[in-house]
């Protein structure tokens, strides 16, 4: 029973077998404040949408108005640049065209860089709780 159990963390699709989450990180241009209310809102749906199409799970996600922290398990077959990519673009191009404030306030809605680290050496429970927990910093 006890290995059941440790396969069950495990993801299985066709000749692959992983366990491969990361913690993303990408800010706001110029740190400006702009992802709150309905931009926040739809900025989840969006991610959502993009891990969906993606098949990468969306285990957390905190926006903070000014960077947003997303905790995926992505299949090791898909490049995680690439994902990122997906996230950032689709977002900018679509919030851009919702919210006419990301078009007055900032060149382009996201800084170029991102930080993305692999969680291995500590608990899926710990990331979800630093997440969620980042809104009452």
């Amino acid at each position: 029973k006890e290995e059941g159990e440790k396969m069950n963390k495990y993801k299985t699709k066709k000749g692959i077998v992983y366990k491969n989450h990361f913690h993303v990180i990408w800010t706001v241009k110029y740190r400006k404040e702009l992802l709150t209310g309905k931009i926040e809102e739809r900025l989840k749906e969006i991610i959502y949408e993009v891990c969906q199409e993606k098949e990468t799970e969306l285990k957390a996600i905190e926006v903070m108005p000014d960077h947003v922290h997303v905790f995926i398990d992505v299949d090791p077959r898909q490049p995680l640049h690439l994902l990122i990519k997906a996230f950032k673009g689709r977002t900018s191009n679509e919030l851009r065209k919702e919210f006419k404030i990301l078009t007055t306030r900032v060149p382009s809605l996201w800084t170029r860089s991102y930080f993305c680290c692999t969680v291995g050496h500590i608990s899926e429970e710990v990331i979800r709780k630093y997440i969620e927990e980042q809104k009452n910093r």
